[in-house]
């Protein structure tokens, strides 16, 4: 099929004229924009500017502060968090109120024996000789005294020994260890007149001991002995495996780094659980009627039987007839109590005053 040339040609130009025009029309739109926008300032225009702001008086600055936001309203906690908040708020409220309750009952309970016993002392019940008119307690304070140094004195190194054996010796999982743990927890929570009923059966009956202050001793030490070896073995269990590496490091044995470094670290637990013993040994009265007797004498004899404070109270209570001077006995047994503690915490911070931080 032959098509002219003529043709041809007329559809080029047509084709080329109407891109062309197409091109002028997009052409022109641009071109308003561009004149429709504001002109940049020149380098000279914006030096001028800089200048003219820097040119201010003294005092006057056309530096523009930042907005600040309003305060951003606080999103409702979700559902689960504002119950943690209000289980927390109740845990605090019963925890002051147990703690208060107990305060209540221990104030009370001293204020209610210092009404009633300070002004019912006086200087007969300080006298050397106990008689039946002046019910002398001097013996009693004594014989208390030599019970606990005595009871302490027995009992310290074997329950701290056993402890530093099942801590550092025995393996820890071993059922030996585990025997012992319950051994030590069940005892602890049997009643004293069981020990009284114990140490009046063996030491007073089968090792022929009597009613002494030797047999109250030896009570009084099975009696103790659990709680003064749960103590000192969580006082030595808290000491960081750490302390225990270092040392071993460094060159010492094991006997050198139980004396020189774990000992002292676990003073404070140790001191604790003498603390509890000593207050559990002066207020202790039903084990030593059965075995150290109630003999209003002092005990400078291992053999020889002797009243303690709480023995010699309940007898005047057991009486009826010196309920005043039994209350009095009671303030100089809580006197007493607090002096040992206070001479004990000392002791113990002395000791551990030197030890590693």
């Amino acid at each position: 099929m032959n098509i002219p040339l003529s043709s041809l040609s007329a559809r080029s130009s047509g084709s080329s004229g109407s891109s062309i025009r197409s091109a002028h029309s997009v052409k022109r739109p641009v071109q308003a924009t561009i004149k429709r926008l504001p002109a940049s300032p020149s380098i000279q225009e914006y030096t001028a500017q800089s200048s003219s702001t820097l040119a201010l008086p003294a005092g006057q600055f056309d530096i523009p502060r930042p907005s600040v936001p309003a305060k951003e309203q606080k999103k409702p906690l979700p559902l689960s968090e504002g119950k943690a908040d209000v289980s927390g708020l109740i845990l605090r409220a019963l925890t002051w109120l147990y703690a208060g309750a107990g305060f209540l009952i221990m104030a009370s309970m001293v204020i209610y024996i210092l009404f009633t016993g300070v002004p019912n002392l006086s200087a007969s019940l300080f006298a050397w000789t106990y008689t039946t008119d002046n019910v002398s307690m001097m013996p009693a304070i004594i014989n208390t005294v030599l019970i606990t140094v005595l009871t302490l004195a027995v009992s310290l190194p074997i329950g701290i020994g056993a402890a530093v054996y099942l801590e550092e010796y025995a393996p820890r999982e071993s059922r030996f260890v585990s025997l012992v743990s319950v051994a030590a927890e069940t005892l602890a929570g049997i009643p004293s007149i069981v020990f009284g009923l114990f140490g009046m059966l063996l030491f007073v009956t089968r090792m022929h001991l009597g009613l002494s202050l030797l047999s109250g001793v030896l009570t009084l030490a099975v009696l103790v002995l659990p709680l003064v070896l749960r103590t000192a073995q969580e006082a030595l269990r808290a000491v960081p495996d750490s302390m225990r590496e270092a040392s071993y490091a460094l060159g010492a044995g094991k006997l050198r780094t139980i004396f020189k470094v774990l000992l002292p670290q676990a003073a404070g637990g140790i001191f604790s659980g003498i603390l509890l013993a000593s207050g559990r040994i002066a207020g202790e009265s039903a084990a030593l009627i059965y075995t150290a007797g109630t003999l209003a004498k002092p005990a400078f004899d291992l053999m020889s039987p002797g009243a303690t404070l709480s023995v010699h109270m309940y007898k005047l209570l057991n009486e009826g007839l010196y309920m005043p001077q039994a209350s009095s006995v009671a303030v100089v047994l809580l006197v007493l109590c607090i002096i040992m503690n206070l001479g004990q915490m000392l002791i113990c911070k002395k000791m551990t005053k030197g030890s590693i931080a």
